[in-house]
């Protein structure tokens, strides 16, 4: 008996040790630096068409985030809305300012961002979505406005506050969050006339809905969006912007606590306005005021072939919960 409590104290110190020198490792080496992938050489042509789509997908998926309202441009600002856990994150400035923004990058290394989340300098941006399963032709549309003469996109000398991750966020970008590789094939969208193919492509790959609508950032797979936990069943912990936790809703197809009896009337009144046939959808989610009618009727015949969740969400109740 002895002996046995003598090696168990052993398994003891060696485990303290080990989570000690971890935990260490992690508080020291903080948000990792990585090896920056190899893009293939790209110049983008900014066509007014690209340009106009740019536009369009920075104000559904890069505005809300880096958008600071005291510039009035994409000189970045403190993340409100994520998990305090998280500690204190600031968005980028995406401007063309040379020194504070992005107007040194070039091409291909702004499609390495967007693709993997590694910046030019190596850092991995933990926070920013990776767009691993955007088209090349949406990828290089962001890249065009932020080249365009837009206001918001123009020179600001905003210095990016320095980030102040907490420890769980050192130790998760060390361990489950990991940059996206870059994708070795072109990724080319589905004709929008397959309905079905291109409405999972607009909800994992445009607008990426599925990373704040499925259970938890720290458990999507964007390589495999769909092997995502609870997939689109929502329950996903968001804040809004006055710090209140707001679940993400649940937008599967299952009728008694997701949008099964919804008409894609009322699906496109949601997406566009943020009204559903519960009330006023709350921030954090945003409005895609200019999604197409193609686009809409693409992702609600998509989210119906969705395994059905039963997940109830607060709006279930009368709050509205949303994004």
């Amino acid at each position: 008996m002895e002996k046995a409590l003598r090696i168990l104290a052993v398994v003891v110190v060696v485990l303290l040790l080990a989570v000690g020198g971890f935990a260490l490792w992690v508080q020291n080496r903080g948000i990792p630096h990585y090896a920056v992938p190899k893009a293939p050489a790209v110049q983008v042509a900014a066509t007014p068409a690209l340009t106009d789509q740019g536009q369009k997908l920075v104000m559904a998926s890069c505005a809300d985030c880096h958008l600071n309202q005291q510039t009035r441009s994409l000189s970045g600002q403190k993340m409100r809305d994520l998990p305090p856990e998280f500690g204190t994150i600031y968005s980028a400035n995406i401007t063309q300012d040379p020194q504070h923004g992005i107007g040194r990058w070039t091409d291909a290394e702004l499609v390495t961002l967007l693709r993997t989340g590694i910046g030019k300098d190596g850092r991995y941006r933990v926070i920013m979505p990776s767009f691993v399963q955007m088209s090349d032709e949406d990828v290089h549309s962001i890249i065009a406005f932020l080249r365009s003469n837009n206001p918001m996109v123009q020179p600001d000398a905003t210095p990016t506050h320095e980030q102040e991750p907490s420890f769980m966020l050192k130790a998760l970008s060390n361990t489950v969050m990991k940059p996206t590789p870059m994708p070795t094939a072109k990724v080319v969208a589905p004709e929008p006339t397959d309905a079905l193919a291109y409405g999972r492509y607009l909800v994992v790959g445009r607008y990426k809905c599925y990373d704040c609508h499925s259970k938890d950032f720290k458990t999507n797979n964007p390589m495999e969006p769909e092997k995502s936990e609870g997939y689109l069943g929502g329950g996903n912990a968001l804040l809004n912007m006055q710090g209140q936790q707001v679940l993400s809703r649940n937008i599967t197809f299952e009728p008694e606590t997701g949008i099964g009896n919804w008409t894609e009337a009322q699906f496109a009144q949601s997406l566009r306005f943020g009204i559903t046939p519960q009330g006023t959808l709350a921030p954090p989610m945003p409005k895609y005021s200019q999604l197409t009618d193609q686009e809409v009727h693409a992702i609600y015949a998509y989210l119906q072939s969705v395994p059905k969740i039963k997940n109830a969400t607060p709006e279930d109740k009368g709050a509205i919960a949303s994004r």
